[in-house]
């Protein structure tokens, strides 16, 4: 009897994690996040959908209007976009009870209460947050409604039901509509798998990165019959593919993924930094690395903060039963935006998951890994963010993703306690959106024009990213995080010139940083390995 073929995810096929049909991403898993931006932001984006199709259309073809709520979903599937809204209104009514009801109690609360005892208050709470929610003052006298997130979990709001797999593949790096205003309708080749994220049949399927199997293994994982062979067959390839072997050369080996995912290897660990991995899609596009150059087992993935480009769903659902230990910032717990991601992570289905504050650390052999302060980048929200510092032996490396240089004595602080860094991953996005662009939906109050416009989430420009590697000891920098990769555009809604501003900061800091004697600065893009203090394996 003759082998059975065996198959693994193709190159071009993508995996999306879906919920309610949108993709997955912190602002739509955590129930009181998602109750605020399903009440403030998709289910107005769907209205206007349906009151002007065309119009949405056309707007989503205008370059200008990159990331804005345009729903990209021709007319003639119209039918499919109100039953979306139907299903939304029908199955999260106490989802969008919850969110109207918070955001009415906290600004009643902000001009009743303004000192005196707030017991008397909890008689007030709305019965839609009664139970979930703990009331109380900031130092100036300013209530604070805190919202007990752990058993908001536990609560008939978090509906495990909704989410879902879109298995499909990937034309080109531009096959993707905008991420936040744009549903993923299942089409006739797709895949559609409706399954709790932390569902361990997951693994099962990811795993074919690694393990192939055979076509009646896959489709029994699927739910799926022998006459779904012709819309599966497409999405897997029986060309023999291997994961990435361990680095074992002598010294570290960084591969450069994209956007701010970096592989660092050395002394047999791997620590992977906000994994956003790339499809490879059938029309081609820049070379690039994806899920095979990671090895099968990585023992830490560190996560700098929320935001939807850094704990990317996609790439870390993908990738969980190769992860170790997850670790990812503390959150105070104090603001509803300010989500728990560990308790989210740990509702993906990580087992393993570290949270770490500032300076504190996780020893491995050879190392350690320690977290501090990540300044800037939310809009002035104080929300869970850190920059990380892995030391291996005499090498330091900081990955401070998009954080910005606010005050060069925090890093003399860092550097006192830790010693120069001597290489160091600085973002340069430094415009940045303004505050409503991703945080509109879970505001109380809609901000000033003003407020809005100079609150931005960015990073450094060239005089800020300078000071920054000053305070350190910086002798090499790279700068990433920067979104320019094309599989990105649909995320970052972002569309770079050579001579934007950002690549003007970039040049500014290229030319100080030699002046200045530095070893090596750099700005990466696409792939790239990096070795410190080794020789290329």
């Amino acid at each position: 009897m003759s082998n059975p073929i065996l198959y693994h995810l193709a190159a071009h096929t993508v995996a999306e994690p879906l919920i309610d049909k949108w993709i997955a991403w912190p602002h739509n898993f955590s129930p009181i996040l998602y109750g605020l931006h399903l009440l403030n932001y998709q289910k107005e984006v769907v209205v206007s959908y349906l009151k002007n199709p065309s119009f949405h259309v056309k707007s989503c073809r205008n370059p200008k209007l990159l990331g804005g709520p345009f729903v990209d979903v021709p007319e003639e599937r119209i039918d499919e976009i109100k039953d979306l809204l139907k299903a939304i209104e029908l199955n999260h009514a106490d989802l969008l009870r919850m969110a109207r009801d918070l955001t009415e109690f906290q600004n009643m609360l902000l001009k009743a209460a303004s000192g005196q005892s707030i017991e008397a208050y909890y008689e007030q709470i709305p019965d839609s947050l009664h139970g979930f929610v703990e009331l109380g003052y900031d130092y100036h006298n300013h209530p604070v409604v805190r919202c007990i997130e752990s058993l908001v979990y536990e609560s008939t709001y978090y509906k495990r039901n909704i989410q879902s797999l879109r298995i499909c593949s990937i034309a080109h790096d531009d096959s993707r509509p905008y991420y936040m205003s744009t549903p993923r309708l299942v089409d006739s080749e797709d895949i559609e798998w409706n399954i709790p994220f932390d569902s361990s049949q997951l693994d099962e399927l990811f795993r074919l990165d690694i393990e192939p199997q055979s076509l009646n293994t896959i489709c029994n994982l699927l739910g799926l019959t022998s006459k779904d062979e012709s819309r599966l067959l497409p999405l897997l390839s029986s060309t023999p593919s291997a994961h990435a072997q361990p680095w074992t050369g002598t010294g570290l080996r960084l591969r450069y993924f994209g956007h701010a995912c970096v592989l660092l290897e050395g002394n047999g660990i791997s620590i992977l930094t906000d994994p956003f991995i790339a499809i490879s899609p059938k029309e081609g596009g820049i070379d690039r690395l994806t899920f095979t150059d990671l090895p099968a087992k990585i023992d830490y993935v560190l996560i700098t903060h929320g935001h939807h480009d850094h704990f990317v769903f996609e790439s870390l659902l993908r990738l969980r039963h190769r992860i170790g230990t997850l670790v990812v910032p503390r959150s105070s717990g104090m603001f509803h935006g300010d989500t728990s991601l560990r308790q989210l992570a740990q509702r993906l289905g990580f087992k393993r998951v570290q949270e770490l504050d500032t300076l504190d650390s996780i020893s491995f052999s050879g190392g350690k890994i320690t977290a501090i302060p990540f300044f800037g980048e939310h809009c002035d929200l104080l929300h869970a963010k850190s920059g990380y510092v892995v030391s291996f032996g005499e090498e330091q490396i900081l990955f401070a993703a998009d954080s910005c240089c606010l005050d060069k004595r925090v890093y003399e602080n860092i550097r006192k306690i830790l010693g120069p860094i001597s290489t160091v991953f600085i973002g340069m996005e430094c415009i940045g959106a303004p505050l409503s662009w991703v945080y509109a939906p879970l505001l109380p109050v809609k901000p000033e024009r003003s407020h809005d416009q100079s609150r931005r989430s960015h990073a450094n420009d060239a005089v800020s990213a300078l000071t920054l590697l000053q305070a350190v000891g910086a002798q090499r920098a790279y700068i990433y995080a920067l979104g320019r990769e094309p599989w990105l555009k649909y995320f970052m809604a972002l569309i770079p010139t050579d001579d934007d501003p950002y690549m003007q900061e970039i040049n500014k800091l290229l030319a100080a940083t030699k002046a200045e004697g530095f070893l090596d600065v750099q700005m990466l893009y696409g792939k790239k390995d990096l070795y410190l203090g080794s020789e290329k394996g």
